[in-house]
């Protein structure tokens, strides 16, 4: 018979005897008394009074109501209970012995454009247990020591407070197989003890393109908290819980919620002291979206060789040349096709976590910080590649002409000569024209520049205005975390930034603008920045926001999850179209005309190009080494824009790393090398 209908039935029947009981107690309350006299039958009473029996009557009755109506209540709620709230009580003593952990999802692959794997991941066998092992020291102990681990870290391990008593605490991840098959072999001496598969990031190529992927690592509480504060949440959004493994740099980090997966439940049983006795279910993780990036695995290859090359030719030279960085882009759509930076680190050392010394290594100016990514976050002098929109502003603003020219002795001193400015060329060279400026990188010709802005007093902010139209000073807008704005500096930036300064030095001067036209002094830019500018001027203006991202596996595996969709940055002004020729002629013909030298590197590619030389100067340090390039010069495509940190003449130390990228493009390794100075600002 149903539970339900006994305890119904038991109900009606004790329900119906508390009835009977009280009306017999009612009909033997009443007294009789007989006539003595007459012996006539029994009549009633005709009153007690306030006799000690009438009012034991009275508090019988009110306790037998008393009683009535408790039991009455009692087998009311006893009925709600099993009839009306049966299923309710059922759940809450089903979640009493059941408790449900989730189980961590594989991250998404990350691809390169043709779909190679740059990242992936590594299948592990995982050593774990729940909580209450740590109430028996002996097995903790055993395990220990088969794990070569101190038993103080084991027993953290087992005992960590920030996972639910009933997940499977890891202990050692990445466990060697002969230790596992010993632990599975030995089952009786650990009991408890579970061996799980787990997946760790793997990356096929090393430290390849390591800044742009980024690496992963343990949730911190900064981001568990800020997790709870976010409002913006929606219910299909992850929840992170300690212990989870998430990006923290670079794609890795950027793209966070396309790789990480969904989570996995499991269901446990467990007994009255939450001790794990048994599963009674579960549902699989699944994976996170594959993503596919902009990257060419050829072309990244030939920026990290690019470093590679530069830095040695830096070495050679008696430089430092220690740091660089190295951007290569398609500038009819904003894709990066090869973005490197040096020196570079080894993203697999953040699995399983790092040691504090390595991240102190990592992070130290001592070691060149190899965490930076100076193809966006390395903000540098531009030196003599700001030069063509000098030139742009020169002629626009009506301060010098197409047609002008200057004669260069090597020594300027269009403002004194008590203010004279050498030329990188201390030679000079001779009378020269806006085009032959860029061409051979004339300081003294952009010193005319300065000087026509200095005196224009109404527009002498010229310069930097068109600095700013073509998107210096501000970020890109690339899809990579700890992006760097750079700087264009003028007057009322001179006066905040250096606010502890008199009012004299304080003050905008001549000097200051004859430093940022051929791109010394104050000025930043990255590398990122300058490869846009430099696809600006091959479009005609205009900028696509520069990204890696190209497109999204949906988690299910049928088509893409999400795909990019170009953006113009900007479209920069240009005042005359016969401006933006003469800028062009002058950079297409840098590379051929500039020295013999220089063209020999470049005569063999099977396409021409348009490039820049640049040379920054830093007070106690070797000169940083800039090249820039874009081809094909008459229908351009690919934009490479390189710098060396103390690593001398751009020509001689990054000018070699940019044509080895081209070189992989269009299939032509340079071959031609001379043993002369390829030096040029």
């Amino acid at each position: 018979m149903d539970a339900k209908l006994i305890v119904i039935i038991a109900g009606a029947i004790l329900m119906l005897a508390i009835l009977i009981s009280l009306f017999v107690l009612r009909s033997y309350s009443g007294r009789f008394t007989f006539d003595t006299v007459t012996g006539t039958r029994p009549k009633a009473s005709e009153g007690e009074g306030n006799t000690s029996g009438s009012q034991l009557k009275g508090r019988f009755q009110i306790l037998s109501f008393a009683a009535g109506a408790s039991l009455v209540a009692l087998i009311a709620k006893l009925w709600s209970m099993q009839m009306v709230s049966s299923d309710h009580y059922e759940t809450l003593s089903e979640e009493n012995r059941t408790r449900t952990v989730t189980t961590a999802a594989p991250r998404g692959r990350i691809l390169d454009r043709d779909g190679v794997e740059l990242v992936t991941n590594r299948a592990t066998l995982n050593v774990s247990s729940y909580r209450s092992l740590a109430d028996d020291t002996v097995t903790v102990r055993h395990l220990a020591n088969v794990l070569g681990l101190p038993y103080i870290a084991v027993m953290r391990s087992i005992q960590d407070y920030s996972q639910s008593a009933q997940s499977l605490h890891a202990i050692a991840s990445d466990v060697r197989r002969s230790t596992v098959a010993y632990i599975q072999e030995h089952a009786a001496e650990f009991p408890g003890v579970n061996v799980v598969e787990g997946s760790e990031r793997s990356y096929p190529y090393g430290t390849l393109a390591c800044h742009l992927l980024g690496y992963t690592g343990t949730i911190t509480q900064e981001q568990l908290d800020k997790q709870k504060k976010d409002s913006s949440k929606s219910a299909g959004d992850i929840t992170y819980e300690s212990g989870d493994i998430v990006g923290q740099a670079g794609v890795e980090g950027r793209y966070e919620s396309l790789l990480q997966g969904i989570r996995g439940e499991q269901t446990v049983r467990v007994d009255s002291a939450g001790t794990v006795v048994g599963q009674a279910g579960s549902v699989d993780p699944r994976p996170g979206s594959d993503i596919k990036l902009t990257i060419s695995l050829k072309i990244q290859q030939a920026c990290e060789e690019g470093l590679k090359i530069g830095m040695e030719r830096a070495q050679g030279t008696a430089r430092a040349g220690d740091a660089a960085a190295i951007v290569c882009l398609d500038c009819t759509n904003g894709e990066i096709l090869g973005m490197a930076s040096a020196p570079t680190f080894d993203p697999s050392a953040f699995v399983g976590g790092i040691s504090s010394d390595d991240w102190d290594k990592l992070n130290s100016e001592e070691h060149r910080t190899p965490l930076v990514n100076r193809a966006i976050g390395g903000q540098y002098m531009s030196a003599s590649t700001i030069k063509p929109l000098s030139s742009l502003a020169g002629m626009e603003f009506g301060v010098y002409s197409a047609s002008q020219t200057t004669n260069c002795t090597g020594f300027w001193t269009g403002f004194g000569k008590s203010s004279g400015k050498w030329c990188w060329n201390h030679s000079g060279h001779g009378t020269i024209n806006l085009r032959n400026g860029i061409v051979y990188s004339c300081d003294s010709v952009f010193y005319d520049v300065a000087k026509g802005f200095w005196n224009a007093k109404s527009d002498n902010d010229g310069l930097q205005q068109v600095f700013r139209r073509h998107g210096l000073g501000e970020a890109t807008g690339v899809d990579l975390p700890s992006e760097e704005p750079g700087r264009v500096p003028d007057k009322d930036w001179k006066e905040s930034y250096f606010k502890d300064w008199t009012d004299d030095q304080r003050s905008w001067n001549a000097g200051d603008l004859l430093n940022i036209v051929i791109g010394q002094g104050d000025i930043l830019v990255t590398p990122i920045q300058m490869a846009c500018v430099y696809a600006g001027i091959a479009n005609g203006g205009t900028q696509y926001v520069p990204h890696v991202f190209l497109s999204a596996v949906a988690r299910d595996g049928e088509g893409d999850a999400a795909t990019y969709q170009k953006k113009e940055r900007l479209t920069a002004k240009i005042h005359a179209k016969a401006d933006l020729e003469l800028i062009r002629d002058g950079l297409h013909g840098m590379p051929y005309e500039e020295s013999a030298s220089v063209a020999a590197h470049f005569n063999n590619l099977p396409v021409s190009v348009a490039a820049k030389t640049g040379t920054g100067e830093k007070s106690g340090e070797d000169e940083y080494g800039w090249f820039v390039a874009y081809a094909p010069f008459d229908k351009p495509q690919y934009v490479v824009a390189c710098i060396i940190e103390r690593g001398g003449f751009g020509a001689e130390c990054a000018m070699p790393a940019v044509r080895n990228v081209l070189g992989a493009i269009y299939d032509s390794p340079d071959t031609s090398y001379s043993g002369t100075s390829d030096q040029t600002m």
